[in-house]
């Protein structure tokens, strides 16, 4: 990332996407009002080299950052917003077991402490219990004692470290919530945030931050197997962030671990897992292990989560991510005025999301168009929930806010007949179970509406086929954030014959842009199978 070398040659797809997302934003960040501050960036790393280690081979040597170290921290204490304040308030850090995160988060926490320019700073090592809060805190405490730069300008008090220049403190704090009230956090760090059985002190922590103008929480974890844990959710919302699928400027992330198709036996991918493979862990110590894992069946799933951090119980994407990035083309929907089209709708219950979208057929290739629509006085319920910046799609037109507190029909209606004086829309399909009446309203308008239930046989091969055209390159996109999102949380259902449904009971979030566009595949591909005149599409 900025002015830092690569950890290593050898690096996995996610390490990937966050120095292409760093880049991007050296490239058109101003856009949004970011900037990176080399000073500041500097001044972290530099912080670093006043601290000493206090364990093991390294006991009383100079703290120096390893690349990959000095690449995250230059990144997350070097951009900033328009104001000046640091652009980041939660970092999510993920790499295997004995990769010094522990050691790295302590001198975070001295450093949000001391040298931060925050007065009356309030820094926490938050944990499930106290006396874990207390191990990365009592590194913390030992690297302040063998600093004699430190040492001038810091008291050190049971479970304390004090600057009292500033007002500024830097304690353990465990899951008590009774000791927890009035908490005016300017940083908490979260060491191995998959241990966290539930997302209460997380709650907490993000509640106590609200006073601050620059606060900062940190996550470092390594892989877990529970998917229902504020660690699961913090995972697939930073693969999101880093595959495109979500935008969310304040929100850094890294996750070291080896890629899907790698195989976990092969020694030369486990560096993607471990950053500072050969001085911590040793790699005698993981060969010794992968040995063990050949051996024993139960001991495997142990070797791939805490030595490759890969989740054990992890949801494999139906969407290649890095294949639907690549689909995405310059849509000129001008250039498309007039245009033969076919249509899916999903209309959805009362509060939530329903979706339109238009399949234009050309040449060998299809070209979609999106929009939707959601309630305007449950926008805010709905961000929460969903953990989505609806308001944000809705100021770049790619979702309509109806008024009230209940999906508006007629205002879908009026939308989907202003897009019918646009384009030719020759079908539009749509599930009867939820869109009867608006589908008998829109044939009174002389739209050609046809019902495709939602089931294995009529959407079986249109969903095949989706998969197939992302990877084949057939489909075009123009990269709208929501829709991105939404395919990122397609999840699928098979029945005996090997058929495939959309399946909204397991998408980790919402789809429903991609079942209006499986909708309209269904009708496409029959029409293609008996040509049309003006259809192409093979």
């Amino acid at each position: 990332m900025p002015s830092a070398s690569a950890s290593n040659d050898v690096v996995g797809r996610l390490v990937r996407l966050a120095r292409e997302r760093n880049q991007r934003d050296l490239e058109h960040g101003a856009e949004r009002g970011l900037w990176f501050d080399e000073a500041a960036a500097d001044r972290a790393v530099w912080f670093f080299s006043l601290l000493r280690h206090s364990k093991g081979e390294w006991a009383g040597k100079q703290f120096i950052l390893a690349p990959w170290e000095a690449e995250i921290t230059r990144t997350l204490f070097g951009w900033r917003r328009a104001d000046g304040t640091r652009r980041f308030r939660i970092a999510y850090i993920s790499t295997a077991r004995k990769s010094g995160k522990s050691t790295w988060l302590a001198g975070c926490g001295n450093y949000l402490t001391v040298a931060d320019h925050e007065p009356g700073a309030e820094v926490y090592s938050a944990a499930t219990k106290r006396d874990q809060a207390r191990i990365v805190h009592g590194e913390a405490v030992r690297m302040v004692k063998a600093s004699p730069a430190l040492r001038q300008r810091v008291q050190i008090f049971r479970d304390n470290i004090s600057v009292l220049r500033t007002g500024s403190k830097y304690e353990p704090l465990g899951a008590d919530a009774d000791t927890c009230d009035g908490l005016n956090i300017h940083a908490a760090l979260v060491d191995e945030l998959h241990a966290h059985k539930t997302r209460a002190m997380w709650d907490i922590l993000e509640t106590g931050t609200g006073a601050r103008r620059q606060p900062l929480i940190i996550a470092i974890t390594t892989a877990g197997s529970d998917r229902s844990t504020i660690c699961w959710e913090l995972d697939d919302h930073a693969v999101q962030v880093l595959e495109g699928a979500l935008e969310d400027d304040s929100f850094f992330a890294y996750i070291a671990r080896i890629d899907k198709d790698d195989d976990w036996k092969d020694s030369a991918c486990w560096v993607k897992a471990n950053p500072n493979l050969g001085v911590t862990p040793k790699l005698d110590t993981l060969l010794e292990q992968a040995e063990k894992a050949k051996r024993s069946p139960a001991f495997l799933n142990t070797f791939l989560r805490l030595r490759l951090n890969q989740w054990t119980q992890q949801r494999t994407r139906v969407v290649d991510m890095d294949a639907w990035r690549e689909c995405r083309a310059e849509i000129d929907l001008e250039a498309l005025r007039g245009a033969r089209c076919y249509a899916g709708l999903d209309l959805s219950s009362n509060t939530a999301l329903s979706s339109v979208t238009l399949i234009f057929p050309v040449g060998q290739k299809v070209k979609i168009f999106t929009h939707s629509w959601l309630p305007a006085d449950n926008i805010a319920t709905r961000m929460k929930e969903d953990g989505v910046p609806y308001n944000q799609w809705a100021k770049m037109g790619l979702l309509t806010l109806t008024p009230g507190n209940v999906i508006d029909y007629e205002f879908i209606r009026a939308e989907i007949l202003a897009l019918r004086e646009r384009f030719k829309i020759l079908e539009l399909a749509y599930d009867p179970w939820s869109a009867m009446e608006t589908a008998t309203k829109l044939a009174a308008q002389g739209l050609k509406m046809v019902e495709v239930r939602q089931g294995h046989k009529s959407l079986g091969e249109a969903t095949k086929r989706l998969i197939g055209m992302i990877l084949s390159k057939e489909l075009q996109h123009d990269g709208n954030p929501l829709l991105t999102w939404c395919i990122s949380n397609l999840a699928v259902r098979q029945d005996p014959n090997g058929n495939l449904a959309p399946d909204k009971a397991k998408a980790t979030g919402r789809i429903d842009p991609v079942s209006a566009m499986i909708n309209a595949l269904s009708r496409l591909i029959l029409q293609v199978k008996k040509p049309s005149p003006g259809i192409t599409f093979i």
